[in-house]
């Protein structure tokens, strides 16, 4: 199974392509889907990576995949400007599902 990569810019498609990671730079909801949807069909990429900004454009869709239990894994990732969102995140979902303030 392979990796594939749905960033927002070139530079995190560049970066994971050196590793061996191909992937597609897109930017509109519209692109974003059509290569989304490609991914999901295709049965040779186990793992698709999508970093934080595209990931914000297509909550729903990222979600019911992952609720399907189906291939690939979806991971979303940081770009070249590292999160963008709350790096507590984990933390707070943690603490959420057990009820329990974990930073104390």
């Amino acid at each position: 199974m392979r990796f594939f990569l749905i960033s927002d810019n070139i530079d995190t498609a560049i970066g994971l392509r050196l590793s061996g990671v191909s992937g597609v730079v897109v930017h509109e909801r519209d692109e974003i889907l059509e290569e989304f949807n490609k991914i999901l069909s295709n049965k040779k990429i186990g793992v698709l990576l999508i970093t934080e900004l595209i990931a914000q454009k297509i909550p729903e869709e990222l979600r019911n995949h992952k609720l399907s239990g189906k291939l690939p894994l979806i991971f979303v990732i940081p770009d070249r400007h590292g999160w963008r969102s709350d790096k507590n995140f984990i933390t707070r979902y943690v603490e959420e599902a057990i009820g329990v303030n974990i930073n104390e």
